[in-house]
């Protein structure tokens, strides 16, 4: 079978012609990746070759030489390196050449090939002559496809490579992008291409952004392209603008005040929604920088200084202007418009949401008359739109301001559940979800709690987004009414719900009986459930434990069904309802503790099956294991029986390093298991131990699953005390060198790593010294206490510490003054930099400061 036939096969209609043809594809790269390759980039290169073909030979090509896994790319990286020069030379021409093809969409293809070679090259100062020659393609050409395909290429390398790599050349790179998106270029689809290859270099031309000159040229062109008479070129040029915002918006000042306040109003009202679509998410990217300011300021005082970025307080300039444009927007909705299609007045919500956050109180004065005139409208459009403004508004404004609006408004709205339009009564009941999360103390129990509650249970049997939403709705009420109570064992007793509760559960668990989850409404009902049983009050356990019968029935009869599963898509709805009823079980064994034990044979018998069942499944695992870990905790010491079945399912867990939240999972049930039985996991943690420290060895598990390992280390030593002493050197040692690990200032992920590492390296050595310090073996940690306080004094000196740190910090100081009180660390509590930290500091969290303050008495004690 020639290549071209081959290819084609990979898009056949016919499931076994194509899966034969990939496989081939696969077989042909393992036995002979060079010619693999050339085979491609020939098919690519051939004019004569059908469209679809030429396609499909360069996107597999791509696709040999990039992944967006990054070890996956670095082995693809190392291998192409290796390969003779004659064969890359023969794929980079015949690539190059393809630019040109009088196929654009071939020339596309090819594009990206290049920029996947140049990606893997350039760093390496191969190619070196690649740049000259895509310039002189764009500057010297006059075909347009050419110009096309060159300008989609040198954007994809800009926005796949490190803006260092290219830095001698950026000044050319952007001419030659900046020269093909000026007006007076002749071809709209080179305009077109220029601004796209603009839009993936914004990054890589922040030098550029620096100088003003250079950069009111770029804006010069980006503004008079969301002019063209092109609208594809209007629209790339608005998501530059988009774009630009979020990347520059501290050199916006000037630019928003000559022109862009201009350009993206007048934007919003384009007749051409792709048009107003960007222009309302650039004021959308304006609000959502202005709220991470107000954070970024109100962080900064807290520390006496002043904010790295001023916010420029663009959205609250602008409010007169976007805001009735915005509300008229709104009123854009399609009567059968997909839910899952964005579209104008949903991207017009979704603006007014981030606008109320961005200017707070200003925007009630703004919206409240289209609110008053519209809400009773007789065009549904404007009915809903008047209740999506008021939903929208919510969370920004001072709850004092919203207080006596939502209280006027809450009985007309609790009234609009009965509306004749469903798309109204769906906006409602994520309005009135709102208010039952943002502003709960608006809903008085003795006025309205009867009437809300009543039509939003009636809600329950209506259209499946309608469903969705009155769950939603239920769950707030739950989880902030249920807030008030969960603390208080007095008011525990009963609450402002106990009345509805078993009626809102069982209407809950008749929306679950269904086979569909349109909209999600099953799910969400499932979750509605797990709120209610969480914040369950003592008057309404009974209910509690009828549901939790009613999933473990349920739980039962699907075990029961899983041979007869038949397709994908049945799998995926077993899986979705195991999963569910999970996340119930949970919750139910949490609220009712150890009053779980006479249902504790038939959970773990199913749950065992259930784990059986999964497979391979991690998502059905995880949530299984999840539930043993909830059943471990509530029984203590009775979970023993059932380790002996449960440990032969954990063990594969544990191995399996390439699938990370499972692998997290099994490490925490250790601990659960640890923890629950205390003294009696001795016989167990010989093998925990073992399998954790292998797994630290592991070069594939990811490296925040090793720091829950670390943390578990604490857990298994405080669990059995002195019997841990087998343990103790490996796991110190393993421990010291962990600690030893330094953020880089520069990487911000290794500074959020290193946060995270050092918190789990404190719980561990929290709880070795807890375990054995007050028994007849804490003598062995004397060794080791210079190693542990060094990180203490390293953690507290860093100024990026985290409250979490700091707390464990002076926790851990306190374990070891308490654990040798006779003056043994006399000398070493005495040094200065110990004095220094146990002195009162301002601005510490209320229970860090408590921490430190048994700290500093203990250590007085231990140092008299």
């Amino acid at each position: 079978m020639n290549a071209t036939e081959l290819l084609a096969n990979t898009l056949s209609a016919d499931t076994n012609t194509r899966q034969t043809a990939t496989q081939q594809l696969e077989n042909a790269s393992r036995e002979n990746y060079p010619a693999y390759l050339v085979m491609l980039s020939s098919e690519l290169a051939n004019e004569s070759s059908p469209i679809h073909v030429r396609n499909a030979a360069g996107l597999a090509l791509k696709n040999a030489l990039s992944a967006r896994e990054a070890e996956r790319q670095d082995e693809y990286a190392t291998r192409w390196i290796a390969l003779d020069n004659e064969t890359k030379y023969k794929i980079k021409g015949e690539s190059l050449s393809t630019l040109g093809s009088t196929q654009t969409r071939a020339g596309s293809v090819a594009a990206q090939v290049v920029s996947a070679i140049a990606t893997v090259e350039l760093p390496h100062d191969h190619w070196p002559e690649l740049i000259e020659m895509l310039l002189g393609f764009v500057n010297n050409s006059n075909d347009a496809n050419l110009k096309i395909a060159t300008l989609q290429a040198i954007g994809f390398i800009c926005e796949g490579i490190k803006p260092e790599v290219l830095s001698a050349r950026s000044n050319e790179i952007l001419t030659a992008v900046i020269h093909g998106a000026r007006r007076e270029e002749p071809s709209a689809d080179v305009q077109l291409a220029a601004v796209h290859s603009l839009f993936n270099s914004l990054e890589f031309v922040r030098e550029n952004f620096e100088r003003e000159g250079e950069r009111n040229y770029i804006m010069q062109v980006i503004c008079e392209a969301t002019q063209n008479p092109n609208v594809a070129v209007q629209v790339g040029a608005f998501e530059c603008l988009v774009k630009i915002m979020a990347l520059y918006y501290d050199k916006m000042g000037f630019y928003m005040e000559q022109a862009l306040f201009g350009l993206t109003v007048v934007g919003m009202k384009h007749t051409d929604e792709r048009v107003a679509l960007q222009a309302v998410e650039f004021w959308t990217t304006v609000c959502e920088e202005e709220i991470e300011l107000a954070h970024e300021a109100t962080e900064a005082a807290e520390y006496g200084e002043p904010p790295e970025i001023e916010s420029k307080h663009f959205a609250k300039i602008a409010l007169p202007e976007i805001t009735p444009v915005l509300l008229s927007l709104l009123t854009r909705q399609e009567e059968d418009a997909d839910e899952d299609e964005w579209n104008i007045s949903m991207s017009a919500g979704t603006c007014l949401t981030f606008l109320a956050q961005a200017v707070a109180d200003s925007i009630v004065p703004a919206v409240i008359p289209f609110i008053e005139a519209n809400i009773k409208a007789q065009d549904w459009h404007h009915r809903e739109a008047a209740v999506m403004t008021f939903g929208s508004i919510l969370d920004g404004p001072d709850p004092s301001v919203l207080t006596p609006l939502v209280n006027q408004a809450l009985p007309l709205l609790i009234d609009m559940m009965n509306d004749s339009n469903r798309h109204v009564k769906d906006t409602t009941a994520w309005t009135l979800g709102r208010i039952c999360d943002l502003l709960i103390v608006t809903i008085k129990p003795d006025v309205h709690l009867h009437p809300l509650i009543s039509a939003l249970v009636t809600g329950l049997q209506d259209d499946p987004r309608i469903i969705t939403n009155c769950c939603w709705a239920l769950m707030n009420l739950a989880d902030q009414l249920g807030g008030y109570y969960d603390d208080d064992a007095d008011a525990a007793q009963t609450g402002p719900l106990s009345p509805y509760f078993e009626g809102i559960i069982n209407a809950l668990l008749r929306v679950t009986e269904t086979a569909n989850n349109e909209s999600n409404f099953r799910t969400s009902a499932y979750e509605a459930i797990t709120s209610y049983v969480t914040h369950a009050t003592n008057d309404v356990i009974p209910v509690v434990q009828n549901t939790v019968l009613t999933m473990l029935a349920r739980m039962e009869q699907l075990l029961s069904m899983q041979n007869q599963i038949v397709g994908v898509d049945d799998r995926n709805n077993w899986n979705e309802l195991q999963s569910n009823l999970c996340s119930v079980l949970i919750s139910v064994i949490r609220r009712l503790g150890d009053g779980i034990q006479p249902l504790a044979d038939r959970i773990m018998t199913s749950l065992l099956q259930l784990i059986q069942a999964a497979g391979k499944t991690s998502t059905i695992l995880e949530d299984a294991f999840l539930v043993v870990g909830a059943m471990a905790a509530a029984l203590e010491q009775r979970f023993g029986p059932y380790i002996t079945a449960f440990l032969p399912f954990l063990h594969p867990a544990l191995k399996s390093h390439e699938d990370t939240q499972l692998c997290m999972v099994a490490v925490g049930i250790i601990g659960d298991i640890s923890r629950a039985l205390g003294e009696q996991s001795v016989q167990y943690a010989g093998a925990f131990m073992n399998v954790l420290l292998e797994n630290l060895q592991s070069e594939v598990l990811n490296r925040n699953v090793k720091i829950s390992i670390l943390a578990c280390f604490g857990d298994i030593a405080l669990a059995i005390g002195p019997s841990f002493e087998p343990y103790l050197e490996t796991s110190m040692t393993v421990l010291r060198q962990a600690g030893a690990v330094e953020p880089n200032p520069i990487d911000f992920d290794l500074v959020d790593y290193v946060a995270q590492l050092r918190e789990g390296i404190l719980e561990a050595y929290t709880g070795i010294v807890t375990g054995l310090k007050n028994s007849e073996k804490a003598s062995l940690l004397l060794a080791y206490c210079p190693s542990m306080l060094e990180l203490v004094q390293r953690c507290l000196a860093d100024e990026e510490r985290t409250d979490a740190i700091v707390k464990l910090s002076f926790g851990l100081m306190g374990d070891l003054a308490s654990a040798f009180p006779n003056g043994e660390l006399k000398q070493v509590f005495l040094a200065e930099w110990i004095v220094s930290e146990l002195r009162t500091k301002r601005g510490m969290p209320p229970e860090t400061r408590k921490v430190m303050r048994w700290a500093r008495e203990m250590i007085k004690r231990a140092t008299v």
